[in-house]
C-alpha cells in the first residue's frame, strides 16, 4: 500500500475540502453574468516539529506597504492564473515568485471551491499544500512583498489572538493578530477563509456569538494608503 503523502492530522482538511461548499466559505457567489478573472492561492501547511496542530504553521505573505492597492495586506501567496495554467500551477508559480519556495517540495493534496470576490470580480481557487521539509523562504521582491510569515496554527485557533477590525467603509469583521509582537493584522478574504475552514473542521475554539466580546480596531493607516478606502473586505491583490 502506498503511504499517505500527508500526515494524519491533515487528513480532515483533505476530507473537508471534498465536502465543503463555496457557501460554507464565503458570503457571495458569482452571478451567471459575472465573467470573473481567475486566480489561485496556496494554502501551505508545514509541521517542522511533528506535533500536528500544536506545532504546525501556515505560510502567509504581507504585501509591500507602499503599494498603490491593498498595502500591507496579509494573504496566501497567489495571484492571477495565466493562460494555459491550472489553479495548482498558478498557485505554485506565484508562491515561488513571492517567497522563493521550491514547488517541487510541495505536496498538493486538494483544492477548496472557487470563491468570488465581488469588488475585483476575481474568482479565486485556494490550493491546499503540504510542506514535508520546510525550506528557507524570504522576500524575493521587496517592491511587492514586505514580509513572509510562518504563522503557528495554534495562534489562529485561540481566541486571544482574535480581534474585530473596522474598515473605513463601515464594515466590521473578524481578524487575527500575528507576528512575534502580534502587531500584524490578518483580515478580509484570507482571514475569512481561515476562520470558516477551521470552524467547519471543528479545529478552532468557536468565535463568541457576541462580537462585542472582541476588541474592535481600526485598520492601521499603512493598510489604507493609496488604496480604495471604500472597498469591502473581499478585495484581493491584482496583477
Amino acid at each position: 500500500m502506498t503511504p499517505d503523502p500527508i500526515p494524519q492530522w491533515l487528513a480532515p482538511v483533505r476530507a473537508g475540502a471534498e465536502a465543503i461548499t463555496a457557501n460554507d466559505l464565503a458570503a457571495f457567489l458569482p452571478p451567471d453574468d459575472a465573467d470573473p478573472r481567475r486566480g489561485a492561492v496556496l494554502m501551505l501547511f508545514a509541521d517542522p516539529v511533528g506535533d500536528g496542530l500544536e506545532t504546525a504553521t501556515l505560510l502567509l505573505t504581507e504585501r509591500a506597504h507602499h503599494m498603490r492597492s491593498h498595502p500591507g495586506q496579509v494573504s496566501f501567496p497567489g495571484g492571477s492564473i495565466d493562460a494555459g495554467e491550472t489553479a495548482v500551477q498558478a498557485a505554485l508559480r506565484e508562491a515561488e515568485e513571492e517567497t522563493g519556495l521550491d514547488p517541487a517540495g510541495v505536496v498538493v493534496f486538494g483544492e477548496l471551491p472557487e470563491l468570488w470576490l465581488p469588488p475585483s470580480n476575481f474568482a479565486v481557487t485556494p490550493v491546499l499544500g503540504w510542506w514535508p521539509t520546510p525550506m528557507d523562504v524570504g522576500v524575493v521582491d521587496p517592491d511587492e512583498v514586505h514580509a513572509i510569515h510562518l504563522v503557528p496554527l495554534a495562534e489562529l485557533l485561540r481566541p486571544d489572538h482574535r480581534v474585530n477590525v473596522r474598515h473605513p467603509s463601515g464594515w466590521v469583521g473578524p481578524a487575527f493578530l500575528i507576528g512575534p509582537d502580534r502587531d500584524v493584522v490578518l483580515w478580509g478574504f484570507t482571514a475569512g477563509v481561515i476562520t470558516r475552514l477551521f470552524d467547519y473542521l471543528g479545529w478552532s475554539t468557536p468565535w463568541s456569538s457576541v462580537w462585542a466580546d472582541y476588541d474592535v480596531r481600526d485598520l492601521p493607516p499603512y493598510m489604507l494608503q493609496g488604496g480604495n478606502r471604500s472597498a469591502g473586505p473581499t478585495d484581493r491583490r491584482e496583477r
